[in-house]
């Protein structure tokens, strides 16, 4: 799946923005972590490339995660995102997908023939802790979206979603812990009962991270980086989730 980051950088608006791996991997480089530098990048319009031939570079079909180092609805980027709808309509034989901590901004950056929602279009709206949570729903739920997806990442604490998990109009609720060498420590009782939750709510369930930290059954366990999706998957808690997103 090919990472569509056509800027770059962000700035931190939540708790769990504390240790985000944009920061960490940009002071792997060099530049300080107390600074951000939001900046275009040279793969702004990667889903126009072409090839020799003049074909796309990215066939019909390809499924796009969009702005993982950043956030799509940055206030540093309102000059820029027009011309990522149009890029988004342009490929409409694609799929495209972004996370959000900012969906109180959505309403607002959205295109004037957004609609209900682009088919080939989902949305992530982030909580990591029963305060954003209670924040972020209700407006997620009120939105034109025709694909949601909840990222519960980093979880921060056994958070309460059963209210809010209508599966008429929720993809899909996704679990992960915190990465990296200050991460905070998930409990497995934690993803447990969220995924318990989404059975109740017949809402499909993903647990795609431990972070670096898991407690389980009272053991405290260190799950280096290369082995977090992995170790998450055989938990086995992942329900059967078909992608909905249609490129038209």
């Amino acid at each position: 799946m090919p990472m569509w980051n056509p800027w770059h950088g962000c700035h931190k608006i939540s708790e769990g923005c504390r240790h985000c791996y944009v920061y960490r991997e940009d002071a792997a480089f060099g530049t300080p972590i107390s600074t951000t530098e939001i900046r275009k990048t040279a793969s702004f319009s990667l889903p126009l490339r072409r090839d020799r031939k003049k074909n796309w570079k990215y066939p019909s079909g390809t499924e796009f995660a969009l702005c993982f180092t950043s956030d799509l609805l940055l206030e540093e980027a309102d000059g820029w995102r027009d011309e990522i709808w149009e890029i988004i309509r342009l490929r409409h034989d694609c799929s495209f997908f972004f996370f959000t901590k900012r969906i109180e901004r959505l309403a607002g950056c959205l295109p004037d023939d957004w609609g209900e929602g682009y088919e080939n279009v989902a949305i992530g709206c982030t909580v990591e802790n029963q305060d954003k949570a209670d924040l972020r729903m209700p407006v997620f739920l009120s939105l034109p979206i025709r694909h949601r997806l909840v990222i519960v990442a980093p979880m921060l604490e056994r958070i309460n979603l059963l209210k809010y998990l209508d599966p008429a109009i929720i993809d899909e609720v996704s679990v992960g812990g915190e990465s990296g060498k200050y991460a905070r420590t998930t409990y497995f009782e934690w993803v447990i009962d969220m995924y318990k939750q989404c059975l109740t709510a017949n809402v499909p369930f993903c647990f795609h991270q431990t972070g670096s930290w898991l407690i389980k059954d009272g053991r405290r366990y260190h799950i280096p980086r290369e082995h977090q999706h992995s170790q998450a998957l055989k938990a086995g808690l992942n329900t059967i989730y078909h992608n909905k997103i249609q490129p038209s």
